[in-house]
């Protein structure tokens, strides 16, 4: 993003737009932040604001690297500790690569209570970490004084506790306090009453607050509404009042309520007043009065250290009691006197000193969030406090030796600080397989270099697969890609990429799906080496399989995702939580079939209509017409055969096409010419011959009401640059599957006209043609050709012979495949182009070519500072399950950095389904049978019984009824052998099959059971 022109770089950010906007990120490109403290969390933070494209950064650090950081800064290398480097000049290029928008300096003067910090005046934001509390007080109060005042955050992780905070100043006035679309709302009815009641259409919910503001359009009866502003109460889901509405006259039908985004003004306070009388956010409902307590805990730690120069030492029970006494003293001073736990202030001394991975992650993209909303005014601030912790990690380690925890000279001192040497050793003999290297699996695998997954000697390895190559709209927040990458594979790049921040890793990239298709790789022994896998997905069906797979060889899941500032975790364990397929999200909501062909009321049916148009006739016929030609390989055979009487599937359709092929550029503009007519013009016309304006239902209310909206036929009108532009695009896109070569100058306006000139319009001509109103019908299936079709296909066959035009050459056509993110295939161009002609037909509110690329390119909206603190927290509980912690230990996390808003829940307990006679089965349970060649049917269900102490009444292998005891002739299978009943494949070893049980009472169902493996032969066999 050039900053002095502000255009927006939008193959580099179109994922980010659409999380910040324009305005936001144009702001964002005019800021200067000062950073200092390049450790861990520095460096972290430093990587989202350039990715996010900030216009300059200054990092700054006085300290040298040690052997220490490679542990905790992904940018420090071996060669920079060797040779004693700053680290602020170690890691700048490394930051500066990632965006080259980004102006990145490193400054290594000393920043101390007697420097003069007029040179922060330059700087919209300033950052600290790793520094004493009375510097950053300093420094807060002389940001807290200018005018403007810079927007100060400070941020630190000390062992397993992080602190964030912030101060904006007096005023900071927020333009758009959550990043939501305005909603919309339809109307069913407002009453005349103080105050009016607005009742939402067909009991949608309005979403609204109480406080908003809406204006109003399209209202028929009480038209003075229509553009006015009122601020709304809430009185029931479905419901709202806006004041009063007795004079004004009555409604009559239809309107929409829009809602209205009005500024907020944030009030902050200085650091020094902050410390005595917190204001939080509570991360952790369970948990109500940590924020207080952990507040408390790190006062006294900032007093240690001013004290005595130096963090407590590393489990030293002295320091820890020291820390206590301090701690105990503080709480008189601070307004709430909160609770000394004296837990939270041991742990918090004696893990001090080091430094925890995932939880530097995860505090990193929240105060990243942070300081975009400090330079843009987007999203709602921090107040102004934010702590985390992983106290769950240390619980269990109580009783672990102060050597578990003592540095040992090498890179994983800070995280040995925090866990301890076993757990380290853990960690470094993990099989794990990462599935997903985009945004969250560059993110994860990060992670697991510095927390040395996959090192061990004996043992570890991390196996990613990810079948995609690496676009420029990556760079902007999958962090281990860089410009001349792209194109290149993202497995095998990324491997690469990690090797470089921990050499010691052993990394296996593959380029495959994980689906059906390849379970020939990723098969049960395969599932069975691994001990957990990472699914860093981008869709519900990938995901559902994974778990899938995860269930059935006992494995942990841990699953995340974003959606702009949105992030998720969910944490699987086997035998202690539900799985993901425990629960399932309500299906996405389709368009009806007749909502987009007829009766579009939203922008998204008009985009969603165009993006069909687009499959239909650039990629779905295309497609047919290849197909159709690679069956009959002459247009004479295809003639001949119909001439005798054969029936060919879709040789209509394909033989029509071939007549109608255009030759040359000039008729793939008349074709274009002939579309516009056809669905902007006489679409319109059809549909108000079907249904005129003053058509009533059988109940007399209009048929023409909201949300239905009639058409108005469009003229057409070279001199409209959106007509003008769907003639250009659709004529290329013929020209294009057509293979029909065209120049710069084919397309310029003064061709187009001269073309355009010269088509004939056929006057529109009503037809009787039934339009389909019924919203719960889905797209018919296609009317069956006509005895007359046939007999034109053959005509136009023949003259197509006969011209010469049905060579090999004609008998093929090019199939476009929808690709969102390449400007110059004009592929968004004709979607917008066509859609905001149908919006502009039916009066809908038009959408920009942003919005239309997002909606029909169905774009994940995604900012690198989720991304980051969802693979934190996630490695956060990849330690948990590595240490094999009880189910208490784990957590799911939602939050939303935009609000923000973090919650930490427990995960979902496994539920146990009960059989009978204290017989109960969990989803993770499988049982087992053994059997040989001669093996019956009546020989499995016994053993069943014999092993289990219940006997089968059903068996069934996937959708294959094995045994129904009522079906005729399953009794019989009984003698069966379970080869013959199963027929496996020469290399299956086993099968698994679903058995039910006989209920208690006649009558009843059948009671469920879990799977059974039935193995062929002995596995020593």
């Amino acid at each position: 993003m050039a900053a002095d022109s502000m255009e927006i770089d939008d193959a580099l950010y179109s994922r980010q737009r659409y999380v910040l906007g324009d305005t936001a990120m144009q702001k964002m490109a005019q800021a200067h932040v000062f950073l200092s403290g390049m450790g861990g969390l520095g460096v972290e933070i430093a990587k989202n604001i350039v990715l996010a494209g900030i216009k300059a950064l200054t990092v700054h650090d006085t300290q040298q690297c040690k052997a220490w950081d490679l542990g905790t800064n992904f940018f420090v290398q071996e060669d920079d500790v060797l040779n004693h480097r700053n680290r602020a000049e170690a890691v700048l290029p490394r930051v500066a690569e990632l965006n080259p928008y980004v102006q990145v300096m490193s400054s290594t003067a000393p920043l101390n209570e007697t420097t003069d910090l007029s040179f922060l005046r330059q700087h919209q934001c300033v950052i600290v970490t790793e520094m004493k509390l009375s510097l950053q007080k300093k420094i807060n109060d002389f940001c807290h004084a200018q005018h403007p005042p810079i927007k100060f955050v400070s941020a630190d992780v000390y062992g397993i506790w992080a602190r964030l905070f912030c101060d904006f100043g007096e005023e900071f006035e927020v333009l758009d306090t959550t990043g939501e679309e305005p909603k919309e709302i339809f109307i069913s009815n407002i009453t005349q009453s103080d105050p009016g009641i607005i009742t939402c259409l067909d009991n949608n919910p309005h979403k609204l607050e109480t406080g908003q503001f809406v204006t109003f359009r399209e209202i028929n009866g009480m038209s003075c509404l229509n553009g006015s502003m009122h601020q709304i109460s809430v009185v029931s889901p479905y419901s709202f009042s806006i004041g009063d509405t007795t004079d004004m006259e009555p409604y009559l039908h239809g309107g929409i309520a829009v809602q209205v985004k009005t500024p907020k003004t944030f009030h902050f306070e200085r650091l020094g007043k902050q410390l005595i009388n917190p204001t939080y956010l509570v991360a952790d409902f369970s948990k109500p009065e940590s924020p207080l307590q952990v507040h408390l805990a790190m006062l006294a730690l900032d007093t240690f250290q001013e004290s005595f120069a130096r963090l407590p030492n590393i489990g030293c029970l002295q320091d820890a009691e020291e820390m206590l006494k301090i701690a105990r003293s503080l709480r008189e001073k601070l307004e709430s006197k909160p609770q000394v736990n004296e837990d939270v202030v041991r742990w918090l001394s004696k893990t001090a000193r080091g430094s925890l991975v995932p939880l530097t992650a995860a505090l990193g993209g929240v105060a990243s969030q942070e300081v975009l909303k400090a330079v843009t005014g987007k999203f709602s601030p921090l107040q102004q406090w934010l702590y985390l912790d992983a106290l769950e990690l240390v619980t269990s380690l109580e009783k672990a030796g102060r050597d578990e925890f003592l540095p040992r000279g090498d890179r994983y001192d800070a995280l040995r600080a925090c866990i301890g040497e076993t757990l380290c050793q853990k960690l470094h003999n993990l099989n794990v397989f990462l599935v997903g290297c985009g945004a969250i699996g560059c993110e994860m695998l990060k992670n697991f270099a510095l927390l040395g997954v996959g090192t061990g000697w004996e043992r570890g390895m991390v196996t990613l697969t990810d079948p995609d190559l690496i676009e420029k709209s990556n760079l902007n927040r999958q962090f281990l890609f860089r410009p001349h990458h792209i194109e290149k594979p993202k497995s095998c790049t990324a491997a690469a990429a990690t090797l470089r921040i921990n050499g010691q890793m052993k990394i296996e990239p593959h380029l495959n799906k994980v689906c059906p298709a390849t379970e020939s790789i990723y098969n049960d022994d395969f599932y069975t080496k691994q001990d957990v896998v990472v699914t860093a997905l981008d869709n519900v069906e990938a995901r559902r399989y994974i778990d899938s797979r995860c269930l059935a060889n006992v494995c942990p899941l841990l699953d995340s995702g974003t959606m702009g500032t949105k992030g998720h975790t969910e944490i699987i364990v086997p035998q202690l939580t539900e799985s993901y397929n425990s629960h399932r999200d309500p299906p996405e909501e389709e368009i009806p079939f007749c909502t987009l062909k007829s009766f579009p009321a939203a922008t998204e049916h008009t985009i969603q209509w165009a993006r069909d148009k687009f499959e239909s006739a650039f990629t779905h016929k295309p497609s047919l017409f290849n197909k159709f030609w690679q069956t009959y390989q002459s247009a004479e055979q295809v003639l001949q055969r119909i001439k005798s009487g054969e029936s060919l599937e879709g040789s209509f359709q394909v033989i029509k096409c071939l007549s109608r092929r255009p030759r040359n550029w000039q008729q793939c503009v008349e074709l274009a010419r002939l579309k516009f007519e056809k669905y902007f013009n006489h679409k319109a016309l059809q549909l108000l011959h079907s249904f005129p304006i003053d058509t009533r239902l059988k109940d007399g209310s209009l048929f023409w009401q909201s949300p239905k909206r009639p058409p108005f036929p469009i003229r057409f009108d070279f001199s409209d640059t959106l007509h003008h532009s769907f003639i250009v695009s659709t004529g290329k896109l013929f020209a294009t599957i057509y293979c029909i070569p065209f120049t710069e100058k084919d397309t310029s306006e003064e061709t187009i006209l001269k073309i355009i000139s010269g088509v004939t319009i056929q006057e529109f001509r009503p037809s009787n043609k039934v339009v389909q109103t019924d919203e719960t019908l889905r797209k018919p299936e296609p009317i069956p050709v006509s005895s007359e079709d046939e007999r034109n296909a053959v005509l136009q066959l023949e003259n197509a012979i006969l011209a010469n035009e049905a060579t090999r050459s004609d008998l093929q056509m090019k199939e476009l495949a929808f690709e969102k993110d390449d400007d110059s295939n004009g592929h968004i161009d004709f979607i917008t182009a066509a859609s905001n002609l149908r919006a502009r037909m039916y009066n809908i509110e038009p959408a920009d070519r942003l919005k239309t690329k997002r909606i029909a390119g169905k774009i994940i909206p995604a900012i690198a500072t989720s991304t980051a603190a969802v693979a934190g927290l996630v490695a956060l509980e990849l330690i948990k399950v590595v240490g094999g912690y009880p189910f208490q230990a784990y957590k799911n996390c939602f939050f939303n950095l935009a609000i923000p808003v973090i919650v930490f829940a427990e995960t979902a307990e496994v539920r146990k389904t009960a059989i009978r006679n204290g017989i109960s089965f969990t989803i993770w349970d499988r049982w087992t049978i053994y059997g040989k060649d001669d093996f019956t049917l009546s020989d499995f269900i016994n053993a069943v019984k014999e092993k289990y102490g219940i006997e089968p009444t059903m068996v069934v292998q996937g959708v294959k009824m094995l045994y129904v005891p009522v079906m005729p002739g399953h009794v019989k299978r009984l003698k069966l052998t379970m080869q013959k009943l199963v027929k496996p494949s020469a290399d299956k070893k086993y099968v698994d099959l679903t058995v039910s049980f006989a209920p208690e009472t006649d009558g009843e169902e059948d009671l469920p059971g879990p799977p059974v493996r039935y193995y062929f032969a002995h596995e020593d066999n």
